[in-house]
């Protein structure tokens, strides 16, 4: 499906055009041109080929997705592939997006629904008083609105994070591991994706952008600036996981050393006993205690005796 959206620049007006009008309206220097391609089909492909110029490199990096974050330069325009983010199911879920920017157009192709689109596209109708900017301001907003979605997915890591640590101090740590190497694979997939994003906009930000003003790459460098934070975030949930990891392993290596304790004890205790009454069951001929009165209650005594005493050493000795 696509959809075309047009900002006249010379009256501040948005509309929406058919998509047989994309290369009239390209021509217009006054216009900035906005066409989302949800779900391309081949005809789509070949349109934007047409209409547009695209190289077939490109194109076939947009029919064959899961293409790593990356920014490409060809002749009039940038081919540029990043992800958008959501946390769906308790797991990290990645969309590709791929955008055509040009001098005064920005094409967007993707399968899965985007989420900052809504968001990109009325902020850009509300800031019709930098329309001056063109092409590059659409592209800022939507890369913002993008990338800006990653920190609520790394305070939702974070706070599951710390309902694990809870648990795993607390004793009811059943699933910790499996939440804890969970985690740590969503905050490696986020990785994979900002890592070489953060590239990408290091590579905008250096060359000499004829698509972009002066006044656009300030923004592009607050966008930046907030991939190196993103970076750093996930680095450092990464090292708490592992810090989780060890705690874990630390507790449970206590627990059981603690249960070893209580398991020996009791064993010596019943050991203990048990040697008294061995003694006692013994069935030689010549045995005086055999013959004694008070035997058996004096046997039970001991045993007790024997018992209370060690269950009172372990207990000081907190054993038990």
């Amino acid at each position: 499906m696509v959809r075309a959206l047009v900002l006249d620049r010379s009256d501040l007006s948005f509309r929406e055009i058919a998509p047989h009008e994309l290369r009239r309206a390209c021509d217009q220097p006054d216009l900035v041109l906005w066409v989302d391609v949800a779900g391309p089909s081949e005809t789509d492909l070949a349109r934007l080929r047409e209409e547009f110029g695209f190289h077939p490199l490109a194109l076939e990096d947009c029919r064959n997705r899961h293409q790593r974050p990356k920014v490409d330069e060809y002749s009039g325009y940038y081919f540029i592939v990043l992800y958008e983010c959501a946390m769906r199911d308790g797991h990290i879920a990645l969309t590709e997006l791929d955008i055509f920017l040009g001098k005064n157009y920005v094409v967007t192709v993707h399968d899965g629904p985007i989420a900052a689109f809504a968001t990109a596209e009325r902020l850009w109708q509300a800031s019709t008083d930098l329309a001056e900017r063109g092409s590059g301001l659409l592209a800022y907003l939507l890369m913002d609105t993008i990338v800006d979605a990653y920190f609520p997915l790394l305070d939702d890591v974070s706070e599951g994070m710390n309902e694990i640590e809870e648990r795993i101090f607390e004793g009811t740590d059943q699933g910790a591991v499996q939440g804890i190497f969970r985690m740590k694979k969503d905050l490696l997939q986020l990785r994979r994706v900002v890592a070489p994003l953060r590239d990408v906009f290091n590579t905008l930000l250096r060359r000499e952008q004829p698509v972009f003003s002066r006044e656009t790459t300030v923004y592009f460098q607050d966008v930046y600036d907030h991939l190196i934070r993103i970076a750093d975030s996930i680095d450092n949930l990464r090292d708490m996981l592992s810090s989780a990891m060890d705690a874990y392993l630390s507790v449970s290596n206590q627990r059981t050393n603690l249960v070893m304790k209580r398991l020996t004890a009791t064993a010596t205790i019943l050991m203990s006993v048990t040697l008294i009454a061995s003694i006692f069951g013994m069935n030689f001929l010549h045995m005086p205690e055999l013959q004694w009165r008070y035997g058996y209650v004096g046997a039970l005594t001991a045993m007790l005796a024997v018992g209370a005493l060690l269950y009172a050493y372990f207990k000081a000795k907190r054993w038990l």
